[in-house]
């Protein structure tokens, strides 16, 4: 849908996992990709941007492309959230049936590396995150080689505040039925 929209680009297929890579070389892709992000990007991947950035206008002299403070626009209004759950997010549902307790739990779970592949920090976006959802981040897999932070909302309020964010955003790969159905245990609550 991406290639087809951007009319720019190769696909080809992730070795080992259901994923497809966009490739974009063109000098018209590229200034496309980079007008299209500039601006809109909340995570550390903006320095990415920048590098591309800074090579644009290096390479090309004909153009000076400004590069863009982070976005720091109220989380529900855009669709950026949405691309990042159909990446990263993760819809939960779960018993636990005991003679003595029995519970069912609806959560959304997001998980990120706590420092990217330049030791830059996820933590900043992604308690903005947490705190639009209702939620806190928590440190976990501390004790391995890569650890994560996570946000899972933890309260019917922080779901609610999901679902109505996605009706407004919707998901568009498969992580939308995975939602519809995580929807249909959260109305009974």
């Amino acid at each position: 849908m991406i290639q087809k929209e951007l009319k720019n680009g190769s696909l080809s297929k992730k070795k080992g996992v259901n994923a497809y890579i966009l490739t974009i070389n063109s000098y018209e892709g590229l200034l496309l990709v980079t007008s299209l992000i500039n601006g809109n990007m909340r995570t550390p991947k903006i320095y990415a941007l920048y590098n591309l950035i800074d090579w644009l206008n290096l390479k090309f002299e004909e153009i000076n492309i400004p590069k863009k403070y982070l976005n720091n626009s109220q989380l529900d209004s855009n669709a950026w959230l949405s691309g990042f759950i159909e990446a990263d997010g993760h819809f939960s549902v779960r018993t636990t049936t005991t003679p003595k307790y029995s519970r069912v739990e609806c959560k959304f779970e997001l998980s990120q590396r706590q420092n990217d592949h330049n030791s830059r920090s996820n933590l900043n976006f992604l308690e903005i995150i947490a705190h639009y959802l209702l939620s806190s981040v928590k440190a976990v897999r501390v004790n391995r080689p890569n650890p994560e932070y996570r946000v899972r909302t933890t309260s019917l309020n922080g779901n609610l505040v999901l679902e109505n964010y996605l009706s407004t955003f919707p998901l568009f790969g498969s992580k939308y039925l995975d939602f519809k159905d995580w929807i249909k245990v959260l109305d009974y609550f």
